[in-house]
Formats: structure tokens, sequence, C-alpha cells
């Protein structure tokens, strides 16, 4: 049994498999090889940076098409995380627009300028620090995580999916609702960070290294 974190040059790759490392005895690797890739029980897109940077280094590593193959066939439990999730959506507003892989329908949306909290204080972007995640729908993923609790996050675009039934989590940041997860088969993607996440973050990697969709 491994869990294949994917390489494509742009992620917090480490952390991440150390953070599975801490939930499971199953071999965690790094890798960029399609044959190991294919060979995983499970995988994990991560992303961090800039989205075009993230959907061209998909592409230029030649692992985009073996990422849409593994999308299409849902043939093992995929998890995206950060711009991992936001690069499974039809298309961004960053960098002046970039088409993204179109797995879920939506798009992924810049916060507003001059956002304001219930007080009128003003918010910074990007969103950036703890804040609390809603589960919108159950899912296994959620398992012994408390409704509203405290995720990690950092990020200035936030998701906006057409299908209501695939949202599983949501943040309220001003009055912006982002929908912060996302799941549709085999697949489930976060917005927020869980391998900087702490008890809860761990806990959604065990689930998710012990789920069979």
């Amino acid at each position: 049994m491994t869990i294949a974190v994917i390489d494509y040059g742009m992620g917090n790759l480490h952390s991440v498999a150390k953070a599975l490392e801490h939930v499971t005895h199953e071999n965690v690797i790094i890798t960029r090889d399609p044959r190991r890739i294919l060979g995983a029980t499970r995988l994990v897109l991560p992303g961090q940076g800039a989205i075009r940077d993230c959907v061209g280094e998909l592409e230029r590593t030649e692992l985009r098409g073996l990422v849409d193959d593994i999308l299409t066939r849902q043939a093992k439990p995929l998890l995206g995380i950060c711009v991992g999730q936001q690069m499974l959506m039809e298309r961004s507003e960053e960098n002046g627009g970039v088409d993204c892989l179109g797995f879920f329908h939506g798009s992924v949306d810049r916060f507003p300028a001059n956002m304001r909290d219930d007080y009128e204080q003003r918010l910074k972007v990007p969103h950036m620090g703890w804040n609390l995640v809603a589960q919108h729908h159950d899912h296994p993923l959620w398992s012994g995580i408390d409704d509203n609790e405290h995720f990690y996050f950092v990020h200035s675009y936030y998701v906006n999916a057409t299908d209501d039934a695939q949202v599983f989590g949501t943040t309220q940041y001003g009055k912006v609702c982002a929908h912060v997860a996302i799941g549709r088969d085999a697949t489930f993607a976060v917005q927020f960070h869980p391998e900087k996440s702490s008890r809860a973050g761990l806990r959604l990697l065990e689930n998710f290294v012990t789920w069979t969709p």
C-alpha cells in the first residue's frame, strides 16, 4: 500500500508527506514517476503559489494527462490541497485568467478589495491564519472532526463551486462564503492546509488514508 504525493515542482511536498507518515504506517512517497503514481493506492495533489505556474508545471512535467486520466477513471482516492483544489476547477481569475483541469464545475475567484467583517474592521487579503470550517454536507473525511473546527489557510483566491451537492465545507471570510472542501466520487479537495492544521488536519489525513469511496 503506497500513498504518492505528486511532485510536479509546486507545493509543500515534504510537510504533506511528513504529516501523512504521522498518521499511517503505509509507504508515503514523493514522486513524479508516472509508473509509481499509477502504482500507488492513494494520491495527493498539493499546490502552492500562482495557479498559472502550477498548471504550467503540471504540463511541463508531462503529468497533466496522467492526472486527467486518473480523475476521469476515478480508480483511486485523490486528495487535492490548497492550489491542488483550485486546479480541479474550470477556470481561475488569477494571472489574468487561467484554464484549469475542469474536474469540478465552478471558478476560482479573488477575494474582493476592501472587505470588512461584521464590526466593519478591514480584512486582509490574502486570507491567512486559522478560520472555522462549517461542514456543509456529511463526508467520511469529516469523521471525528467537529463542525466549525479551525483549519489553517493561506490564499487570496477562493473556490466558487456551482454544484451544491459537491460542496462539503465552507468558510466565511467577510461576506464571502468560500467553498473550502469539495468532493466527487473518489476525489476530495480542500483549500486549507491539513498538514498545518494541528489535530483536526491530521485527523482529516488519517480519514483519507482509510477512506474507501
